[in-house]
């Protein structure tokens, strides 16, 4: 078994190497690897999380590279972005805590002639000592072992300054949650300082392609498509131990596609969110004070206003929402949504999205919907 974690990294990395080197022979594309050592501090987002926080974090994140050189119309609208996969070791310093470990699929996005850097990372952790009411119950961040992970990355970036070798520095922002699939939840954010080393798989870079129409872009247009949506998935609320439950939400929305890259939405939303009834009874009973009488309805209905930015067959959305049915209060009127959308044809997709009231997460939809 192996126990030291720097050593579990080492053979990620050579197992990365190998797969990397296998495929990443690409007419059209080149790749990179970049290792970063990174050290913070912890956020105090939430004071109940204050007695967790007992040191600095530090970490190393490996990632592989896919370089784009606009041989496809997406790339050059977005200045020939990369694309890949990150491991990543976070010490969290906090035996309560444990340490995490964590895969991702990232985007590199570059401004300033190519010299900052902005990558943003969508994946799974994996923490070692969680939340257990017997043996530890400090742990009200992590609630599970597995849960989503989020980070992001802006850096200043140097490639090939001794031979394929460069240099890159900045700063790193990392979550750790589970969204709410199971309680407590209150989760990590990371601020850190990290620097790194890069080094690119084959000996020159391509030459970058410049052949897209933007005007075409920007005059682009489509009618009105209708969307519908069934979004599903469990959770649980903020009370520890009362129980998972299957979540269903029905959303209909229309969107006009303005240019290439963007949609704007107007749509709605019906929540069918189990947990609350089990909420609403537990709240009647131990809080009589409040007034309620346990039969108050679960379900919510909302309206929202969104934007869906279209990459290639992945697209970015983003809605915000107000309930208009709301017999129940839980967390306040306005929500938001945020999440990815993956093309299947030209009408059906998939989606993978986080709802939240403010920064609170309630929890993550999958979705299969259709554009009409």
């Amino acid at each position: 078994m192996v126990r030291n974690p720097y050593m579990k990294l080492v053979y990620t990395y050579v197992f990365c190497l190998i797969f990397a080197v296998a495929f990443a022979q690409d007419k059209t594309h080149s790749s990179y690897f970049d290792v970063n050592y990174y050290k913070g501090n912890i956020a105090l987002h939430n004071n109940e999380i204050l007695h967790l926080i007992t040191g600095h974090p530090e970490g190393v994140i490996l990632s592989w590279n896919k370089k784009t050189y606009g041989f496809e119309d997406w790339e050059q609208r977005f200045n020939y972005p990369d694309y890949g996969v990150s491991f990543a070791y976070q010490g969290m310093k906090s035996p309560v805590l444990g340490n995490n470990y964590s895969l991702y699929a990232h985007y590199n996005f570059y401004f300033l002639n190519r010299n900052l850097m902005f990558r943003i990372g969508q994946g799974i952790g994996y923490n070692t000592n969680p939340y257990h009411r017997e043996t530890n119950f400090k742990n009200v961040a992590f609630g599970t072992k597995f849960g989503s992970s989020t980070y992001v990355m802006l850096n200043y970036k140097k490639e090939r300054i001794i031979d394929r070798f460069g240099v890159q520095a900045g700063f790193s922002l990392i979550h750790y949650s589970n969204a709410n699939v199971k309680s407590p939840n209150n989760g990590t954010n990371s601020i850190t300082f990290n620097v790194g080393l890069n080094y690119n798989l084959e000996a020159t870079d391509l030459e970058y392609q410049n052949t897209l129409d933007k005007k075409a872009d920007q005059d682009f247009s489509e009618s009105i498509k209708y969307n519908l949506v069934f979004r599903t998935g469990i959770n649980e609320s903020d009370i520890v131990g009362s129980g998972q439950y299957a979540m269903y939400v029905l959303s209909a929305y229309a969107d006009k596609r303005i240019n290439k890259t963007s949609a704007l939405q107007l749509g709605a939303d019906i929540f069918f969110s189990n947990f609350l009834k089990e909420l609403i009874f537990y709240q009647s009973v131990a809080f009589p004070e409040r007034g309620l009488s346990g039969n108050e309805d679960h379900k919510r209905i909302g309206v929202f206003a969104g934007h869906e930015l279209f990459i290639n067959k992945t697209s970015l959305i983003t809605q915000l929402g107000y309930y208009i049915y709301y017999p129940f209060d839980f967390e306040g009127q306005t929500y938001a949504r945020i999440g990815l959308k993956r093309y299947f044809s030209k009408k059906w997709f998939g989606a993978l999205t986080l709802k939240a009231h403010g920064a609170k997460a309630e929890g993550v939809e999958f979705g299969l919907g259709v554009r009409l």
